[in-house]
């Protein structure tokens, strides 16, 4: 089942991972690199643009207009143990 949930944070980290943190409060670890080879995320491999990532309207967002579901996000992380 989908959760919805709108990322707050985000920090990008190594080989395509990123850990967010979601309104509940919650830190997760999405690992992106499953879909960096599919549009529209392959425009972002092997650029400094991956690291550009923000948070817009509640999901992670790249320049040239590039976004991934907060409910994808949410869902398909691990839960982070720091």
């Amino acid at each position: 089942m989908e959760t919805l949930l709108d990322v707050t944070q985000v920090k990008v980290l190594s080989d395509y991972r990123l850990h967010l943190e979601f309104e509940n409060g919650e830190h997760r670890i999405f690992d992106m690199a499953p879909y960096m080879d599919k549009l529209p995320f392959v425009r972002l491999k092997g650029t400094s643009l991956f690291a550009l990532a923000k948070i817009d309207y509640g999901t992670v967002v790249w320049p040239g207009n590039i976004d991934i579901a907060p409910e994808t996000l949410y869902d398909k992380s691990e839960p982070y143990h720091g």
